[in-house]
């Protein structure tokens, strides 16, 4: 091992290269089937998690070999059958962009030429694919990020020069359904409007929000001297997938002159399909759109992205100028319309996407899911040992709980359930609780995932229920 600089691979560029590529590889293969079982840590990989910081270093081919083995029992969301929470499926484009990205650390906070170029096409190649109209926007972190970006600029809007002269007297309010996302209240919080001040609003038998709740509230609130300042919508709760109506919100948005934001992190990509395209009709209608590319366009994480129809929303509250960033006249830098300072390449893992996969193939990719979905739902409807909803999968959750008769606490044994699911290894799921009742659920978003999937899912939870039954008898 020769190294002329100590922070060089040297003459082990190469080989480490092609190591990792191996490596690399043979996990792409174990993702292309299922496993039985989860691997777990051996007692001498757990005590090598425990060393002390080393002062000095071991072989580039050794420490690669100690990370495939960390990563190899971890809980990996590219399995086929993990269908645990909203998650990645490791798009294999995507990783290999995000090598090339981290390889050459380009900053997108200043303009970086023609990553900045890219950077701005993919934004428009994504705004074409969910039929949203986009004005400029930003890759961001996640979801949350994502969303306060356009909380920030719905507040600005509401109240000039908020972002100089704080809220002053003004009581700001922002309306979501009572299913939202916890991000938006976060959000809420970390902008100073304080989560008081964020409405729940009621949500109806499909558990969308109710536009007429929400006209009501709006009504009373501002009677009391309060101003709204944004309605969140969401494009795919994450309890159920279900998603707000989009049109009948907008009307109200824009007769009171509020800031429309969906929150389609989740669920927007199906916006894409055929199939559901009609679900979240209104969607050019909103002001802004987050949506995470990390979880149902299938990249790596972190690829989320925030949307504007009108970017100068994003510059008023975020441009400035300091001695240290240069000002070029028609060139706006990044920082001048986002939160970061350090951005990272994260559009070069979807704009490669795009250009080796196209958009057909993911159209088909997020059908196939939500196909599956349905499924599932009609599996578990004709069991005699699960329930599912009263109201068909919207987009690609599905949850589902088993109702044995003999059982008197049917919260505990679903807990139970699910945790004979995870050590079982076969299937990864989570579960939720809706209505105070604990729910398996099922989640659709891995590019992986087959019908033959969806099967052994079934006939596992069954299995496990009526193993659960015995040991209880």
């Amino acid at each position: 091992m020769s190294r002329s600089n100590p922070l060089t691979l040297g003459t082990d560029r190469e080989a480490a290269l092609h190591h990792t590529a191996q490596i690399v590889l043979r996990a792409w293969k174990d993702f292309d089937q299922a496993r039985e079982e989860e691997h777990v840590p051996s007692a001498s990989l757990i005590a090598r998690l425990q060393e002390p910081l080393p002062a000095t270093g071991i072989s580039a081919m050794s420490g690669l070999d100690l990370a495939a083995e960390v990563l190899d029992t971890s809980l990996a969301q590219s399995r086929p059958r993990y269908l645990a929470y909203i998650g990645s499926s490791g798009l294999e484009i995507g990783a290999l962009a995000d090598l090339l990205a981290h390889s050459y650390d380009v900053n997108l906070a200043l303009d970086a030429r023609a990553a900045s170029l890219m950077d701005h096409q993919t934004l428009k190649w994504l705004g074409e694919f969910l039929g949203f109209p986009s004005g400029g926007g930003a890759f961001t972190s996640g979801g949350t990020i994502s969303n306060i970006t356009a909380l920030v600029a719905a507040r600005e809007r509401a109240i000039p020069g908020s972002r100089f002269n704080g809220l002053g007297s003004t009581t700001p309010v922002v309306y979501c359904s009572a299913d939202a996302h916890y991000s938006v209240r976060r959000g809420i919080e970390l902008l100073g409007i304080g989560s008081r001040n964020l409405r729940g609003v009621p949500i109806d038998n499909e558990r969308r929000l109710s536009p007429t709740a929400l006209r009501d509230m709006i009504t009373s609130d501002m009677a009391s001297g309060l101003t709204p300042i944004a309605v969140v919508a969401t494009g795919g709760t994450t309890l159920i997938g279900a998603v707000d109506p989009i049109d009948a919100i907008a009307d109200i948005c824009e007769e009171f002159g509020i800031w429309l934001h969906i929150d389609g992190a989740y669920g927007l990509p199906a916006a894409a399909t055929t199939e559901r395209v009609s679900v979240f009709s209104g969607l050019a209608r909103a002001d802004s759109i987050s949506i995470d590319a990390h979880k149902w366009m299938y990249v790596p994480k972190a690829c989320s992205a925030v949307m504007v129809r009108d970017r100068n929303s994003l510059v008023s509250v975020f441009s400035h100028e300091e001695a240290y960033i240069p000002h070029d006249g028609a060139v706006l830098n990044a920082v001048d319309y986002t939160l970061e300072y350090s951005r990272p390449l994260r559009a070069l893992k979807l704009w490669l996407a795009f250009m080796v996969h196209g958009a057909d193939e993911f159209r088909a990719a997020i059908s196939q899911n939500l196909q599956q979905a349905q499924l599932l739902y009609d599996l578990a409807d004709a069991s005699s040992h699960l329930e599912v909803m009263p109201i068909r999968p919207s987009l690609s959750i599905v949850p589902l709980r088993a109702v044995p008769s003999d059982v008197p606490d049917l919260n505990a044994f679903n807990a139970a359930l699910c945790d004979a699911i995870q050590a079982d290894g076969r299937v990864y799921l989570s579960q939720a609780v809706i209505d105070g009742e604990m729910w398996l659920r099922p989640c659709f978003t891995n590019f992986r995932t087959t019908q033959d999937d969806v099967h052994v899912t079934f006939a596992v939870i069954v299995e496990l229920i009526e193993k659960l039954q015995s040991t209880k008898e």
